[in-house]
């Protein structure tokens, strides 16, 4: 994937974190691993840890997996 041209905005990086926020908030509700989510998604733990970190996106086929384990719509995933 090519590098970004300009630092994303604060705004962004700011959701980013959010989104992993209520990722990890959700997976302790449900009594989840990192590693039993990733599996339930057929992902590497690794990935998962990026995503509740804020050091990265989950693409969106990622986020409706990831809102089907828990059980939730994508809209509230994303809150």
């Amino acid at each position: 994937m090519p590098a970004r041209r300009t630092p994303l905005p604060e705004s962004v990086l700011l959701r980013r974190a959010a989104l992993g926020d209520r990722m990890r908030e959700l997976r302790t509700e449900a009594g989840l691993s990192q590693d039993q989510l990733a599996d339930l998604i057929g992902m590497e733990r690794r990935s998962v840890q990026r995503y509740e970190s804020g050091e990265r996106d989950p693409r969106y086929t990622e986020l409706l997996l990831i809102a089907d384990a828990f059980g939730v719509p994508v809209a509230e995933l994303v809150r």
